[in-house]
């Protein structure tokens, strides 16, 4: 959000409910009730932003609150073909707690049609 603020830009902050994907196509595969849940998930990223641009106190040009069904690392870097820049956490919610850099930033990281920022959990 700073850095948006600095630069006078807008920005997006998209939220993803994950849903599992079809094994033969890869596809997200979508389940009654994931509705309800992306209605969840926005709500807290809307919060969030709230919460940070309050303590801020000055925040960017526009920013805009996205939330959908999908695959994290595919809806990111479907996003990032229409972005200056993709800002993700090292890692999430996965059991794998030693590891520096997640499976969704990993991907977002390799294949992002713009830069990536990767910050630490904490961070």
């Amino acid at each position: 959000m700073a850095e948006a603020a600095l630069r006078k830009t807008r920005l997006t902050v998209l939220a993803v409910h994950p849903v599992a994907s079809s094994y033969w196509t890869g596809n997200p595969t979508p389940y009654p009730g994931d509705e309800e849940k992306v209605a969840e998930v926005r709500k807290s990223a809307e919060s969030a932003v709230a919460a940070v641009a309050e303590k801020r106190g000055e925040k960017p040009e526009s920013i805009t609150v996205t939330a959908i069904s999908g695959l994290p690392a595919h809806a990111l870097i479907e996003a990032s073909k229409d972005s200056d820049l993709v800002v993700v956490g090292t890692r999430g919610g996965g059991g794998f707690g030693p590891l520096t850099l997640g499976s969704v930033s990993s991907q977002v990281a390799n294949h992002s049609s713009c830069p990536v920022v990767v910050v630490p959990t904490g961070g």
